[in-house]
């Protein structure tokens, strides 16, 4: 029998120095699409939240998406394209691309398990070299317009674990068929995914997660100074 084994990549502050959703919205700001006081308020407000595990995630995609709605898709694509190249190329670590590549060369299946949206977040995955996203889903409407809605369960703290659950299904696959699971991530919003893996690795870790490993003895990996 041939030994699989699995890895699943949290990816804000864990395989990016930055929180993509967060800096997307910074971003907004810069292009001018938002009013800078207000939006910005409100974008830190609800990063704190996300940050005490409190988001609630169901009016953080109707705010965030509110300008993409307003400005029409094909312009959301093109400044989604200047965001890549301005903000997210830069911050491609060589050293998070490798970890990526080791686990990928050992014949593991790979995927990028994310509560930040499938807008933001699929060309990022793309850039990174991994094939299969697991990403809070938005729900389209007509010709692909976004509705400011979520589509099935957002992958958020428990929403992760059955969200990667409805993916390995797909692939006629459950937790059980693999020899080592390995989860990476960087927050305790993330605990009910890590504490699935045979290899839970705190990576770059916040403080509350790094007390949790510490006190439980997980691996502590630091890829960003």
């Amino acid at each position: 029998m041939i030994e699989r084994n699995l890895c699943l990549f949290d990816l804000d502050d864990t395989l990016l120095p930055l929180d993509s959703d967060h800096a997307w919205g910074e971003f907004l700001i810069r292009l001018g699409w938002v009013d800078e006081a207000e939006f910005g308020r409100r974008n830190d407000a609800f990063y704190a939240q996300y940050q005490a595990g409190q988001l609630d995630i169901d009016a953080y995609v109707s705010f965030t998406t509110e300008p993409l709605r307003r400005r029409g898709l094909p312009e959301a694509n093109d400044a989604h394209s200047r965001f890549m190249a301005e903000v997210i190329a830069p911050n491609l670590r060589p050293q998070a691309l490798a970890l990526v590549r080791e686990h990928q060369r050992r014949g593991d299946w790979v995927a990028l398990v994310t509560a930040t949206n499938d807008f933001v977040t699929a060309p990022i995955a793309q850039a990174l070299g991994i094939a299969d996203l697991i990403a809070v889903r938005l729900q389209r409407g007509p010709g692909g317009t976004i509705t400011g809605r979520i589509e099935g369960t957002p992958s958020y703290r428990e929403g992760k674990v059955r969200r990667v659950e409805e993916w390995l299904a797909t692939r006629g696959a459950t937790w059980g068929d693999f020899a080592r699971i390995s989860v990476y991530s960087d927050s305790p919003n993330d605990l009910p995914l890590l504490e699935r893996a045979t290899d839970p690795v705190a990576t770059n870790p916040s403080a509350a997660l790094l007390a949790i490993a510490q006190s439980r003895g997980w691996r502590i990996l630091k890829l960003f100074e």
